[in-house]
């Protein structure tokens, strides 16, 4: 009986099966397909075009022996950290503001959200006027009063990538908190009723029940920002295009530099291996615990 249940189940629902085919293969030759075809021919010495000549582990090496690379590395680690750390914790926060039932809650939901209807160019376009000392926030302060007054991130290679992280706090952080916020309206109006006969203070309701109830959320939030995060781009070229020197350099823009504008498509096949690898480090340990790890009810 269980053999002929099979062709059964098999057939069920196979109109919807046949219209997935063309998304189904799409996704298997584009996706699956080019990831392989770039991880064979980061083993070659493509130039201008690519072709089977296979050098080993020439090109890796000469990647983690350029400054560049190690830069734009260190500088994507930086970025990343605090990009995930603040952006949770300002949309979450301001998701928790507006979840008090304030008045004008549309308008400031729109607001806050309407930087990230822009391209990253746009933003990053916008913020390099911002910070521009000549004409920017600098320029203003010190018309003010106040003389002394330096604010000039991305002109400083000390801490230029927080110029650049503040551009994609303010267009990005929007999105987050609408997302915490949806979450936030999905709780239970008796969990808050039954904390607040307990006497439980706010902050301890928020820390304590209200954000491990939002775990898959949260995880939606954090699998948003994490993508973002690699492939930040945009608003670097838009802001400082790597400067200044290196300073502001990141591994996509090594990427795209390396295959497009210095035509060496091997070192740049190379150079988006590594981040498939480092996106992979960090994604098979997360479906690991997430999927296999524990079983659920």
């Amino acid at each position: 009986m269980a053999n002929a249940r099979r062709p059964v189940r098999l057939f069920r629902n196979i109109n919807a099966k046949i219209a997935a085919l063309p998304m189904v293969a799409t996704a298997l030759v584009i996706f699956v397909g080019c990831t392989i075809w770039t991880v064979v021919h980061s083993f070659t010495k493509s130039r201008l075009l690519p072709k089977l000549d296979f050098v080993g582990l020439d090109q890796y090496e000469r990647l983690w022996d350029t400054r560049r690379w190690l830069i734009s590395i260190e500088n994507l680690a930086i970025y990343g950290a605090c990009s995930l750390v603040l952006t949770l914790v300002i949309g979450f926060t301001l998701a928790a503001l507006l979840d008090q039932k304030i008045r004008f809650e549309n308008t400031f939901r729109t607001i806050l959200l309407y930087p990230f209807a822009l391209s990253f160019i746009v933003t990053g376009l916008a913020w390099q006027w911002i910070l521009n000392p000549e004409f920017g926030l600098q320029k203003i302060i010190r018309s003010l009063g106040w003389e002394g007054f330096t604010f000039d991130p991305l002109y400083n290679s000390e801490i230029v990538i927080y110029g650049i992280l503040i551009a994609a706090l303010w267009q990005g952080t929007g999105l987050i908190m609408v997302i915490m916020l949806a979450g936030l309206r999905g709780i239970d109006e008796d969990i808050w009723k039954a904390a607040r006969v307990d006497g439980i203070p706010k902050w301890k309701t928020y820390v304590v029940i209200i954000i491990p109830m939002m775990r898959p959320v949260f995880v939606t939030a954090l699998v948003l920002i994490a993508s973002g995060i690699i492939k930040v781009y945009d608003l670097v070229v838009a802001q400082t295009n790597g400067g200044p020197g290196l300073a502001s350099e990141v591994p996509a823009k090594y990427v795209i530099d390396s295959m497009f504008k210095n035509q060496n498509l091997g070192q740049g096949f190379a150079a988006s291996t590594m981040m498939l690898v480092t996106v992979l480090v960090i994604l098979i340990p997360w479906a690991y615990l997430e999927f296999g790890g524990k079983k659920h009810d």
